[in-house]
Protein backbone atom coordinates (compact mmCIF):
# COMPACT_ATOMS: atom_id res chain seq x y z
CA UNK A 1 0.00 0.00 0.00
CA UNK A 2 2.88 2.72 0.85
CA UNK A 3 4.21 1.97 -2.47
CA UNK A 4 0.90 2.88 -4.60
CA UNK A 5 0.41 5.97 -2.75
CA UNK A 6 4.43 6.29 -3.54
CA UNK A 7 3.70 6.24 -6.68
CA UNK A 8 0.64 8.39 -6.85
CA UNK A 9 2.31 11.16 -5.51
CA UNK A 10 5.31 11.09 -7.63
CA UNK A 11 3.00 11.34 -10.61
CA UNK A 12 1.42 14.11 -9.08
CA UNK A 13 4.62 15.65 -8.79
CA UNK A 14 5.40 14.98 -12.64
CA UNK A 15 2.29 16.65 -13.45
CA UNK A 16 2.89 19.63 -11.35
CA UNK A 17 6.44 20.34 -12.55
CA UNK A 18 5.98 19.99 -16.44
CA UNK A 19 6.55 22.40 -18.96
CA UNK A 20 3.62 21.95 -21.05
CA UNK A 21 4.97 24.19 -23.39
CA UNK A 22 8.45 22.83 -24.26
CA UNK A 23 7.06 18.90 -23.42
CA UNK A 24 7.59 18.06 -27.13
CA UNK A 25 10.19 20.72 -28.30
CA UNK A 26 13.91 19.19 -28.39
CA UNK A 27 16.44 22.15 -29.02
CA UNK A 28 19.58 21.62 -30.85
CA UNK A 29 22.23 24.08 -31.57
CA UNK A 30 22.92 24.99 -35.40
CA UNK A 31 25.70 26.86 -35.69
CA UNK A 32 25.77 27.17 -39.39
CA UNK A 33 23.03 29.81 -38.56
CA UNK A 34 24.36 31.97 -35.54
CA UNK A 35 24.54 35.34 -36.13
CA UNK A 36 27.04 37.61 -34.11
CA UNK A 37 26.43 37.25 -30.43
CA UNK A 38 23.33 35.54 -30.96
CA UNK A 39 22.40 31.57 -31.48
CA UNK A 40 20.42 29.54 -33.69
CA UNK A 41 18.15 26.35 -32.54
CA UNK A 42 16.65 24.05 -34.20
CA UNK A 43 13.47 21.89 -33.09
CA UNK A 44 14.15 18.58 -34.25
CA UNK A 45 10.60 17.56 -33.15
CA UNK A 46 8.49 20.06 -35.32
CA UNK A 47 11.31 21.76 -36.65
CA UNK A 48 10.91 25.46 -35.62
CA UNK A 49 13.98 27.50 -35.85
CA UNK A 50 14.68 30.09 -32.98
CA UNK A 51 17.71 32.26 -31.73
CA UNK A 52 18.65 33.21 -28.49
CA UNK A 53 21.79 35.57 -27.14
CA UNK A 54 22.07 33.94 -23.87
CA UNK A 55 23.21 30.72 -25.27
CA UNK A 56 20.57 28.60 -23.90
CA UNK A 57 17.64 27.01 -25.74
CA UNK A 58 14.33 28.89 -26.09
CA UNK A 59 11.61 28.26 -23.91
CA UNK A 60 8.65 28.08 -25.91
CA UNK A 61 7.28 25.82 -28.60
CA UNK A 62 7.58 28.04 -31.98
CA UNK A 63 6.15 25.26 -34.12
CA UNK A 64 3.52 27.90 -35.42
CA UNK A 65 5.89 29.78 -36.88
CA UNK A 66 9.51 30.01 -37.95
CA UNK A 67 11.85 32.88 -36.81
CA UNK A 68 15.25 33.38 -36.87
Amino acid sequence: MVIVAGLIVAFVLVLIFSDRKTRNCRWREDRTLDVGEGRAYRCMACGALDSTVTGKPPKDCKAGGKSV
